[in-house]
């Protein structure tokens, strides 16, 4: 295990160019927390909140090559794991020499449009889950009052739910993605009742954000005002729950912290629908972009687009008496803060 260093790059706890969304009490502070993934996009801003709130970090990356890079950038502090998660062997000594009080677990494998390998999928998006439950199960913190275990899971499990999305839709997933990530929500439902520990399943939407893969919208929008190019898109009528990164992060902490029934699985999202289109549109006024530059209609729509009339968090609100409330212009606003802080930073 190595130590990072006690600071942060960009000052992201308290500058006033760039501040996450954050709980003004610190629930975690001293609590023993292990992340999976946490190189990733979202297991970055989780470890972010988490040393925020002054927690007992432990990062867990498969290839810890670049992630301490990461981790300064985004002003994150703890020990850093280098171990495969999907090796049970491993994981459970990793627990014995840990002792984690929860995990977090934000592994996954299918986001990337280049990720498109069946048997990967499985194996990470669901037989990792599975073992990583019976890993949880033997060494959960008896004292600890929390969820044992916060899974990430993905909109994409509702596939064509169609209606209102409540998480009493039927799922009905048609991506590979969905699929695998659907049958680890099961797998976390069933395992927490069977082996009587904690956990729940928080299924993100449309997230975005500092850190968000390139060649995704924002960060392909984010690229105009520097290169002047035009980017072509689909017509854009597809509407999406968007949700800033950061406070999505925030959302898994204050689950984390809940009294879910065992193996619930819950929507953490704003709540409220916007197109494709009028998230670009609302970039192209934050960044300045100039309407020629976004080329509506250009790529086709993708076949498995879902289609539904809304999001409920009412149950998200029951749990943590909050929802994510950070508008979509001001998270554009902040991501293109954090990265001309970033670049001002590098420079020599």
């Amino acid at each position: 295990m190595q130590p990072l260093p006690a600071h942060s790059k960009l000052g992201l706890d308290s500058s006033p160019v760039f501040i996450a969304a954050m709980t003004e009490a610190r629930p975690y502070h001293g609590v023993r927390v292990l992340v999976l993934g946490a190189s990733g996009f979202v297991g970055r801003w989780v470890a972010h909140q988490l040393t925020s709130q002054g927690a007992r970090l432990y990062l867990l990356d498969r290839k810890t090559a670049g992630s301490e890079e990461i981790f300064e950038r985004f002003g994150v502090t703890g020990q850093v794991l280098e171990a495969d998660a999907t090796d049970l062997e491993t994981l459970d000594r990793i627990y014995h020499e840990v002792r984690p009080s929860i995990t977090f677990n934000c592994v996954g494998y299918g986001v990337d449009p280049a990720q498109r390998d069946p048997a990967l999928a499985k194996k990470i998006n669901s037989d990792l889950v599975e073992g990583l439950c019976r890993v949880v199960a033997r060494n959960r913190d008896a004292e600890w009052r929390g969820q044992d275990l916060v899974h990430i899971g993905s909109a994409l499990e509702y596939g064509e739910a169609g209606g209102i999305l409540s998480e009493k839709s039927c799922a009905q997933p048609t991506s590979l993605y969905g699929i695998t990530k659907l049958a680890g929500t099961r797998i976390v439902a069933e395992s927490s009742v069977l082996l009587g520990f904690k956990a729940i399943t928080a299924r993100l939407f449309t997230v975005y954000g500092p850190g968000e893969l390139e060649g995704r919208l924002l960060p392909s929008l984010l690229e105009i005002p520097k290169t002047g190019n035009a980017i072509n898109l689909t017509a854009g009528l597809q509407e999406r729950d968007f949700t800033f990164m950061p406070e999505a992060a925030d959302g898994l902490l204050k689950l984390g912290l809940s009294d879910a029934a065992p193996g619930e699985a819950v929507n953490l999202a704003t709540g409220k629908l916007t197109s494709v289109r009028g998230f670009a549109e609302t970039a192209a006024r934050v960044l300045g972009i100039p309407d020629g530059n976004l080329r509506f209609g250009v790529l086709p729509t993708r076949q498995e687009e879902m289609t539904q009339l809304g999001v409920s968090v009412e149950r998200l609100k029951h749990l943590t008496a909050w929802a994510p409330s950070i508008s979509i212009a001001e998270g554009i606003r902040k991501t293109a803060e954090f990265f001309e802080a970033s670049e001002l930073v590098s420079q020599p």
